[in-house]
């Protein structure tokens, strides 16, 4: 019997329904026993909380640390023709690595899949710290993203199986907040190393921390469930997807706005196509629930992106610090960081709602706060902006980066409670890093699209993208809410779905 057959059956059994299909926001019933940061963090579960938040922030901080090492890496090596593809060749593996990662868990193993992981992302490391000229540089960080894909994927996937399903909501606060700690921990460390000069002993320093991390996997993770050679690699999907995100990574280093929308283009065509090959069955990335009718996990999925869409301005944030603030290049780079820093504090926070009520607010509200707050920024954008205003920014991101924050974790729940077979539960928590890393790319795309619209004008740029993201992230709150009212109803003529009692076994 096939994954998705048995899922099937599983549903059937529920009266029709999957834990997506209950009468449960999010998919899963919640306990009114809060989880604790303490239990989380204690010595039963710290190891299997921390060693997968390490992977996801080593990936998330490597996204930008290059940006800023390298300018003082052209000077030596050179290669400033290839400037603009060190964010391109990193962010095209990272979103390939992600999507095997269900598949490396079946066949070695939490502890297995880890150590490739962190050892990948440790070889690319190193051969970026002796690159003698730029293109082995590149093949260096292209080395490093796909080490990176896979640690993020990991993340959210041994959160599955290797916590409490009380502790999910916690793991993946986390997890995800890891992201926001990166952006802004990636170009700071970078900017102190370049500061004296080093950018070779920071991509040292990156090894180190991966193969500290790898030599306590096996004493902190779960070995987790091995099933031998797992389902067959889904080739086309995964040629469909790398093509899709080579193609949006391109566009955002062509010049000009019509070759960039036609990159734009071409990306989302090719995302259809992915989405076509998955439906007619075989070998897929997403869950089999993903496309069955009436199934919310589509939504999850999308209101996921949608949330992760809204990064990408962080992309130009400095710039309009510096141009339209005056701000000077260091304070400019810890002003755009002030979503990542709301995102990270405000999930820290959400993480402790259990009532379903309050779950089903934080996920339609997450994304309205998210536009709200980037509409506002668009609206406070001026020449030559006084010191005052430029002030005000700061907190008007950090709510806008909280919207984020407050949505991602429950919404991370609700996905990995969307199937009650282990595998296809492994292969939904692992393709949140997948719709993550995918949509920032987009995102940083799209965004380079807005900005050369403006021309030569810095603040008609500045509110395209910010105006423009802020609309892309205000549909977020009608994914979430379809998500919820699909996760709610029962089909006419079938029996509602008997409740599943929570259970700390994942």
């Amino acid at each position: 019997m096939s994954v998705c057959d048995r899922e099937r059956t599983l549903v059937e059994d529920l009266g029709g329904h999957g834990p997506v299909g209950r009468a449960v926001p999010g998919g899963t019933r919640v306990t009114n026993v809060p989880p604790s940061w303490r239990e989380m963090l204690g010595p039963e579960h710290a190891g299997a909380a921390i060693v997968p938040a390490a992977g996801v922030l080593v990936g998330a901080v490597n996204i930008y640390l290059a940006s800023s090492l390298l300018p003082t890496a052209v000077a030596e090596i050179g290669g400033a023709g290839f400037y603009a593809w060190n964010m391109t060749v990193y962010l095209v593996a990272m979103v390939v690595a992600t999507m095997p990662v269900s598949r490396l868990l079946t066949r070695w193993g939490n502890v297995g899949a880890y150590l490739l992981g962190f050892t990948v992302f440790l070889v690319g490391s190193l051969a970026c710290a002796v690159s003698p000229a730029m293109p082995v540089l590149l093949a260096g960080r292209g080395v490093q993203g796909l080490g990176a894909g896979l640690l993020s994927g990991l993340g959210f996937a041994v959160v599955r199986s290797a916590l409490p399903r009380r502790l999910w909501t916690r793991g993946n606060a986390l997890m995800s907040a890891m992201y926001g700690v990166g952006n802004f921990v990636g170009p700071a460390l970078g900017g102190l190393f370049a500061q004296f000069g080093g950018w070779r002993p920071a991509f040292v320093t990156m090894a180190a921390i991966a193969a500290v991390c790898a030599s306590f996997v096996h004493r902190v993770l779960p070995a987790g469930e091995r099933g031998g050679a797992g389902a067959p690699v889904p080739v086309v999907s995964l040629l469909l997807v790398t093509a899709a995100t080579t193609a949006v990574s391109v566009a955002g280093v062509l010049s000009g706005p019509l070759a960039m929308a036609v990159g734009v283009a071409v990306a989302l065509l090719l995302v259809v196509a992915f989405v076509a090959h998955e439906r007619r069955g075989g070998p897929r990335v997403f869950p089999c629930t993903t496309y069955r009718p009436g199934s919310p996990l589509k939504w999850l999925y999308l209101t996921l992106a949608l949330l992760a869409f809204g990064v990408a301005v962080e992309s130009f944030l400095p710039l309009f610090g510096q141009r339209l603030g005056g701000l000077a290049p260091a304070a400019a780079g810890f002003f755009g960081a002030a979503i990542s820093l709301g995102w990270s504090a405000a999930q820290i926070v959400s993480s402790s709602a259990v009532k379903d009520r309050t779950v089903l607010r934080s996920r339609v509200a997450g994304p309205l706060l998210l536009a709200s707050g980037l509409l506002v920024q668009g609206l406070l954008q001026r020449q030559d902006s006084p010191v005052w205003l430029v002030l005000v920014w700061v907190p008007v991101l950090f709510v806008a980066g909280a919207g984020i924050g407050l949505a991602y974790p429950h919404l991370s729940v609700a996905v990995m409670s969307s199937a009650r077979d282990p595998e296809e539960g492994g292969r939904a928590a692992a393709a949140i890093a997948t719709v993550t890393s995918l949509s920032i790319a987009f995102g940083t795309a799209i965004a380079g699209v807005l900005v050369n619209l403006g021309g030569a004008s810095v603040l008609d740029s500045a509110r395209y993208v910010l105006f423009g993201c802020a609309a892309v992230c205000a549909v977020g709150a009608v994914t979430a809410r379809t998500a919820a009212r699909l996760s709610r109803s029962a089909p006419a003529g079938r029996p509602a779905p008997r409740p599943v009692p929570p259970t700390d076994a994942s």
